[in-house]
């Protein structure tokens, strides 16, 4: 259940005639009264007697009543409530409850006032009403309306659980605006999946992520196909920005611009400007400024790929300890690695992860204001994605989007969880169909790569499976007959007897990879394993063309075996992610 409270009117006719006519595109179908400060009421809709002026004239009353000075400028307000997609289709009856029930919950016509507001609700579709009301009350004072919007929508959290409606979360103003239903009926006339402000949100956010000026913001619009309308003071200055997509125009055939502020509240050009600035945190961290960036070499797409997996697992760890402002900054630089992951992935991950970007994008924002500058190495991590070029979607660059798929799943959730703990419900709401739609994105990513090391696992001789069986009970003990049961072990088992030739000690590097972070809830653990043991080893995230290892002795080799693993380590704990 969605209520909306629009801005207050000046005409209760001009009001009427929307909501009785037939919408903006032939939308409105029947549209009738369902409910009435008095049940009475004229309804222009089904009486062929009554007017648009009759219903006007006795909502306006008590407005027309008070001496002109005294008349509000103001005083026509108006509540669209709209059932979820969900929902089954609710009886005028139940409509007209829950009309009563929004103006006694707002303080338009709050129970037991008999001076309360005048108001009637429309039904002109079968899923929503508009309540209609005007503020002067029938003892001549005014409504109190403070908090209305919130009143509102408490009310509709109850009003679903008594219709066993759909529960939706309830907000905490910081989402993108909503488009209107002129910009939905007019994006179902065109046959576009997204209306224009959807697309153009999408398009200024993958835009934003990793850019580092200006300059470089404005180009990635203009690429993208934009029509940019800069917003430019006396003095020279760029103060703001409005984009418009080429083929949306109005009835007089020009381009419909929307400003970064209607976008998005995050879109706007100063709040863009606050990721690019440099701070003293990262100045503390040693971190390149924005100016020396540019000099760093071009990864390729698999080099960028793994170096944001490393910068993810970072951030996950952030979380276990960090201040809020420095988890939010995290949270929202986050958006922009998979927004840029999503602009240069292959095709068969292409709809899932930008799907998972599109989603993330509302948990990206909440009242807690990010501490920009400790977000660096995301950022960066998002402009090397976007710099490396498109990933081909096999070999090692295909394997290493695997990788970073299954880190950022876990970045993800990591985020749901403290939006969770915060509070904040459509924001955790969102982080988790983010980390579903990653989940997918994963699925198809990792097919072949772990395929590859299934088939190398599975020819490894038995002995070698036995040390690295005894080296995984002897890392992750509460973990290691789940894993070994699992039709992961083989790639797991490869990745190990890799890790092992190239020197490490397979025990430690598995105490690393599970370290503060609990895996049990995971879907594979061995799958994890593999892509956190692969980059802690610096082992190519495509085994393909790596030797198959083998040995003709049952005993664990001394070198590696016989060395105990570190206090430190052993002793990290495994927190909830």
């Amino acid at each position: 259940m969605i209520p909306r409270v629009h801005k207050m009117g000046t005409r209760t006719v001009g009001l009427l005639y929307y909501l009785y006519g037939p919408g903006t595109h032939e939308e409105h179908t029947d549209p009738h009264l369902v409910a009435a400060w008095d049940d009475l009421a004229p309804d222009p809709g089904r009486n062929p007697d009554a007017t648009y002026a009759d219903l006007q004239h006795l909502l306006d009353q008590p407005v027309e009543a008070l001496p002109a000075r005294e008349r509000p400028a103001q005083h026509v307000w108006h509540l669209s409530v709209r059932a979820a997609p969900e929902d089954p289709i609710l009886s005028d009856e139940q409509w007209a409850d829950i009309a009563r029930r929004m103006v006694a919950a707002t303080g338009i016509a709050p129970d037991g006032d008999t001076a309360g507001c005048r108001w009637a609700a429309v039904r002109h579709a079968d899923d929503h009403i508009h309540i209609i009301a005007t503020t002067v009350r029938e003892d001549g004072r005014q409504a109190r309306l403070r908090q209305d919007g919130k009143r509102a929508q408490a009310e509709a959290r109850q009003i679903e659980i008594d219709y066993g409606l759909r529960r939706l979360n309830t907000g905490d103003g910081t989402a993108a605006q909503r488009p209107t239903s002129a910009e939905r009926h007019k994006a179902d006339r065109q046959q576009r999946d997204r209306t224009p402000r959807e697309e153009l949100r999408e398009t200024v956010r993958r835009a934003v992520a990793g850019a580092q000026g200006e300059k470089e913001f404005l180009d990635r619009l203009a690429s993208a196909g934009l029509l940019i309308r800069p917003k430019i003071a006396p003095s020279g200055e760029l103060l703001g920005y409005s984009v418009a997509l080429p083929d949306d125009r109005n009835k007089d055939g020009e381009p419909i611009f929307y400003s970064g502020t209607k976008l998005a509240p995050d879109l706007s050009l100063p709040r863009i400007r606050e990721r690019w600035a440099t701070t003293a945190a990262a100045s503390e961290h040693g971190e390149d400024s924005p100016a020396d960036a540019p000099l760093r070499s071009v990864p390729g797409p698999a080099t960028a790929r793994r170096a944001a997996t490393t910068a993810a697992w970072q951030a996950v760890l952030v979380f276990d300890g960090g201040d809020d402002e420095v988890i939010a900054a995290h949270i929202a630089a986050a958006g922009e690695v998979l927004d840029a992951l999503a602009k240069t992935s292959a095709a068969h991950t292409r709809k899932q992860l930008g799907e998972a970007a599109f989603a993330f994008e509302r948990a990206s924002r909440s009242h807690v204001r990010a501490a920009r500058g400790h977000d660096r190495a995301l950022r960066q991590a998002a402009r090397d994605l976007v710099h490396g070029g498109p990933a081909l979607g096999r070999g090692e660059d295909g394997a290493s989007t695997a990788m970073l798929i299954d880190m950022a799943f876990f970045l993800v959730t990591a985020a749901a969880a403290w939006h969770g703990k915060k509070e904040h419900a459509q924001q955790a709401a969102a982080a988790l169909q983010a980390a579903e739609h990653l989940r997918a994105a994963y699925q198809a990513a990792a097919g072949h790569p772990m395929a590859v090391l299934h088939q190398r696992g599975c020819l490894l001789p038995p002995a070698l499976h036995r040390r690295h069986a005894a080296a995984l009970r002897e890392a992750v003990p509460e973990l290691a007959e789940r894993v070994l049961a699992e039709a992961g072990w083989p790639a797991l088992a490869s990745t190990l007897a890799d890790s092992e030739a190239a020197g490490h000690d397979p025990a430690e590097l598995l105490v690393q990879a599970a370290g503060r972070r609990e895996l049990d809830t995971a879907s594979s653990i061995s799958d994890v394993l593999v892509w956190r043991l692969r980059r802690l080893a610096g082992l190519p995230a495509d085994a393909s063309a790596m030797p198959l290892q083998s040995s003709s002795s049952e005993q664990p080799s001394r070198s590696h075996m016989s060395r105990p693993v570190s206090r430190s380590l052993r002793d990290t704990p495994l927190t909830r992610g």
